[in-house]
């Protein structure tokens, strides 16, 4: 990665603490935002927003990817996605942010997120090797 790519990712992440910032979780003060850098420029943000119900809760990567279409269209691309945790603790994307972000992000698109060791790097396709999407469902018939 190039030092002008590792200087986008920093910006992409810092985004993605600010959002953090805004995060609803009165039930388990875990404050999570994510950052998404679309193909036609933009950065689109979103936060967690918990339901006392804890299953109705919606991720920050997900709220960013709603957001991302409401604002912008179902043709978008995401370029790179940054998560960040203001609790310290590891957050990679959940499955089911993994699954939703695979409609529109770009299999080389580099995630960065705090995981267990620290800060890592991946390209969406090593964090879902195996995600369902149409082109697998085609080839597999």
């Amino acid at each position: 990665m190039t030092s002008l790519e590792l200087q986008a990712l920093d910006s992409l992440l810092q985004e993605a603490k600010k959002a953090a910032e805004k995060s609803y979780s009165p039930y388990s003060g875990f404050k999570v935002g994510a950052a998404l850098s679309l193909t036609n420029g933009k950065i689109v943000t979103g936060t967690n927003v918990e339901n006392v119900s804890y299953g109705l809760t919606i991720c920050a990567e997900r709220a960013a990817l709603v957001r991302a279409v409401s604002e912008y269209g179902p043709g978008i691309r995401i370029q790179a996605v940054a998560v960040a945790n203001l609790n310290g603790a590891a957050s990679p994307p959940c499955g089911a942010c993994r699954q939703m972000l695979a409609e529109f992000a770009d299999p080389d698109a580099p995630v960065v997120f705090p995981a267990a060791d620290g800060m890592r790097t991946m390209s969406f396709e090593q964090i879902l090797p195996l995600g369902f999407d149409m082109q697998l469902k085609k080839t597999e018939n």
